[in-house]
């Protein structure tokens, strides 16, 4: 797997704390397209998706605000952040008493945001993997999957993954800013959220939903 400097982070991204969770702070880029610029010509490489790990994206700010509120949620269990991106809901679920994080992201960026944005807010306890959706259930007691269901294709993938940790017996919670992709049922809401999209755009109504 490609490996990525923490110094080209550090260079193309500014420190932010996220409008709706404060608590923690992140590596964030100001111009999109011009960091995915500078990942194609100085990073070895930008890959097919803009670079998700550089913003606080509504899902993810309503999952880790709902935790840092609700920390019985995480409290010394083992907790699955899907989709980690910049590990904005690892940091917040270890900040509220989980035992350990396991954050996944194909991203090989995102995995070297996690780990910055990990010691940046001073906590441990994280492992990051790839993808995990074709793989045997990690070893977890809750999965934590923000904006996860943004396509078609990735919503195929993700959504019976999430029904098979379910059934394994881990407690599964999806943030979600009324993506077309989320199924209208088989959710129950817990809590929900005015956020500030990670584009800069309109304020986004955002849901955490829990399987029943």
């Amino acid at each position: 797997m490609q490996h990525v400097a923490p110094e080209f982070l550090r260079t193309h991204t500014r420190l932010a704390r996220p409008t709706l969770v404060p608590e923690v702070q992140l590596h964030v880029a100001d111009d999109v397209v011009g960091l995915w610029e500078a990942m194609e010509t100085e990073g070895g490489g930008a890959g097919q998706d803009p670079p998700f790990w550089a913003a606080a994206w509504p899902g993810g700010q309503a999952l880790a605000r709902y935790v840092l509120d609700h920390p019985g949620t995480v409290a010394g269990r083992r907790v699955l952040d899907l989709g980690a991106g910049s590990g904005l809901v690892a940091v917040a679920a270890l900040l509220a008493g989980a035992r350990g994080v396991l954050a996944s992201d194909v991203d090989p960026y995102s995995h070297t945001a996690v780990v910055l944005n990990a010691e940046l807010n001073g906590v441990s306890g994280i492992e990051v993997v790839g993808d995990v959706l074709a793989d045997e259930l990690p070893d977890v007691d809750v999965v934590l999957a923000g904006d996860v269901c943004y396509d078609r294709e990735m919503t195929a993938r993700v959504l019976p993954f999430l029904g098979a940790a379910w059934l394994g017996g881990a407690d599964v919670f999806l943030g979600d800013p009324g993506r077309a992709y989320v199924p209208n049922e088989g959710l129950v809401e817990q809590a929900a959220y005015d956020v500030v999209d990670a584009d800069g755009g309109p304020v986004r109504r955002t849901t955490v939903w829990r399987l029943p």
